[in-house]
């Protein structure tokens, strides 16, 4: 027998019409004055992610498990950013298969000079908007959904 559908209530469907929304607007926003700094989302989230390594540097296909990107994935969006000099490719020294990229120091300080703008850019549209309760709630209510899809691996 098959189990009666659950549609959502007013509420629920409110409060995923709300997320829907903001996820939406808030990421075209934060998109729109990344490339003010000549960068777009996934160029940040390379940039990030690498400067936030060891060394500055991770095995690629490390690098995009860590992004939830696939191989393939990465690998072009490094060639773009390779032409940039914000990156380079290194053979591993542990695995002659496995490719590191590295964040050049060109890639650094267009990480560190976007990063300033990003902040802010973050606290106007989200953090400053929310009451520290609130935060606190949107934060434990990310964490359970990412939990729960098996996307901790950050």
């Amino acid at each position: 027998m098959a189990a009666e559908q659950r549609w959502l209530t007013d509420g629920e469907q409110r409060a995923w019409q709300a997320y829907r929304r903001m996820f939406l607007l808030l990421n075209a926003r934060l998109s729109r004055d990344l490339a003010k700094d000549g960068l777009s989302d996934p160029d940040y989230d390379v940039l990030s992610n690498l400067g936030a390594s060891p060394d500055r540097r991770r095995r690629v296909s490390e690098l995009a498990d860590r992004m939830l990107w696939s191989t393939s994935r990465l690998s072009h969006q490094i060639t773009r950013m390779q032409r940039r000099g914000l990156v380079v490719r290194e053979e591993c020294a542990t695995d002659g298969r496995g490719a590191v990229v590295a964040l050049t120091d060109a890639g650094m300080r267009t990480l560190e000079d976007a990063a300033v703008h990003h902040v802010e850019s973050v606290r106007a549209y989200f953090i400053d908007l929310l009451t520290p309760a609130q935060l606190d709630a949107f934060t434990e209510i990310g964490e359970a959904v990412v939990r729960n899809l098996g996307g901790d691996r950050r």
